[in-house]
């Protein structure tokens, strides 16, 4: 990539669409001599700006119905804007919905060359490339069959294995990826990480830990605007905030102020939180303190060695009776991915909040699991419901950030060690 310049500019961009109560109105709407209206505009994108550089990894995100798929099809040529420029610099591959492309008469092998043919490449071109998306779409000899008796599995193995293969400049999935086995997922997310910094990926997902992964740049759009673009750890603590009717506000101290803990053993001394730490929740209760400690000598920790028996302890102060009440955490890596959690509910405890005389401090106690080196955070969270569904009353991003002294002697990838574990010949 000779220098670095914009792969995708979008300016200005509208796009509208004419809605009828019933399908007649659009007739009368048609042959209507006075010009009257039958219908009502929606605007799927209203004046919309983008810059995306070459070799950039971006994130789209956004509820369903907010315009993400309008967005990427407008780039991809398959629909036109009302109002507004599109410039692309390099050839495009896509996967937006699953089978778009395919005709569903024709055989795999037959749409592997009308997909080439259609994005430029010469039946010869097409074939020496054939062996690898055979390979990789890996649908044994479905691929002589019409692609109409394909489940949506073989299809989005097949739509994938020929956009990366076709060797794009520019890639865009629009949550292909859901669909299909782990496996294949996984297989697909090596070749995202692959091609980070080398291709400019688009990539839209609801799933916000592999949002996370693979994107440093996150686009939040919304009814047909972007809220925000920037970090995807910024952006998705405001996403999560707002699908729970909420904001990201900063951590207000006064409430750890108005709690006591006179009836509270002073064991351990729970720090309350720093005002910097992002909140979001409707704040009838609210997390107030949160301490890591050593579970024999109460020793307060922030260096944890795998094994340890320890506590996590969480103060929280109710501003009124909570039914229901569910404290619990998640414990994150460095990236913002999702290590473990755990809470009250899912462990069989029931919480009475008007027994706790506006404060309470809950522990949870384990033995704490075998994780990699590396800093770790510890994200509580007081809710009232139940596991599937519930209301938010307070949830602190990143509380306490801790550090994770592994004495292994060396150090591999993923989360954790096996270990103790065991390895002979097998006679």
């Amino acid at each position: 990539m000779d220098g670095i310049s914009n792969a995708i500019e979008v300016k200005n961009l509208s796009k509208k669409y004419k809605l009828y109560d019933k399908p007649i109105d659009r007739l009368k709407e048609a042959i209507s001599i006075r010009g009257k209206k039958y219908s009502k505009e929606f605007y799927a994108l209203r004046n919309m700006s983008i810059m995306i550089r070459k070799g950039e990894t971006v994130g789209i995100i956004g509820k369903n119905g907010s315009g993400k798929s309008t967005l990427l099809k407008i780039i991809t040529g398959v629909l036109t804007p009302n109002s507004g420029t599109i410039k692309i610099d390099g050839n495009i591959s896509a996967l937006l919905e699953l089978g778009a492309g395919f005709n569903p008469e024709l055989t795999g092998i037959e749409n592997i060359y009308l997909n080439g043919t259609i994005m430029g490449f010469t039946r010869q071109q097409i074939k020496q490339r054939l062996d690898e998306i055979l390979s990789f779409a890996d649908i044994g000899d479905f691929i002589y069959q019409p692609v109409r008796t394909y489940s949506s599995g073989m299809f989005v193995r097949l739509a994938f294995a020929i956009a990366i293969n076709v060797d794009p400049e520019i890639l865009i999935i629009d949550e292909a990826l859901s669909v299909g086995d782990m496996r294949f997922q996984q297989k697909c997310f090596r070749k995202i990480e692959e091609f980070k910094g080398k291709k400019t990926v688009l990539f839209v997902s609801h799933d916000i830990s592999a949002i996370n992964k693979f994107c440093n740049r996150v686009i939040w759009i919304n009814e047909g605007t972007i809220i925000a673009d920037g970090d995807s750890n910024d952006i998705a603590k405001k996403y999560q905030a707002f699908m729970n009717d909420s904001n990201i506000q900063k951590y207000d101290s006064s409430a750890a102020n108005k709690s006591t803990t006179e009836e509270i053993s002073d064991e351990y001394l729970i720090d309350t939180l720093d005002e910097s730490l992002d909140v979001f929740g409707d704040n009838k209760a609210q997390i107030v303190g949160i301490g890591i400690f050593d579970a024999d000598t109460g020793e307060k920790l922030a260096i944890i060695t795998p094994n340890q028996r320890v506590k996590i302890l969480i103060k929280v102060y109710f501003k009124t009776v909570i039914e229901n009440a569910i404290v619990g955490f998640s414990m994150k890596d460095r990236l913002g991915n999702i290590v473990t959690q755990s809470n009250s509910y899912i462990l069989g405890h029931e919480i009475n909040s008007g027994n706790c005389k506006n404060v309470g401090i809950y522990c949870f106690e384990f033995v704490f699991p075998n994780l990699s080196d590396g800093f770790y955070t510890i994200s509580p969270a007081i809710a009232s419901g139940c596991q599937e569904d519930h209301i938010q009353h307070s949830w602190v991003h990143d509380a306490i950030v801790f550090q994770v002294l592994n004495s292994q002697q060396y150090q591999v990838q993923g989360y954790m060690f096996l270990a103790p574990i065991k390895f002979h010949k097998y006679e």
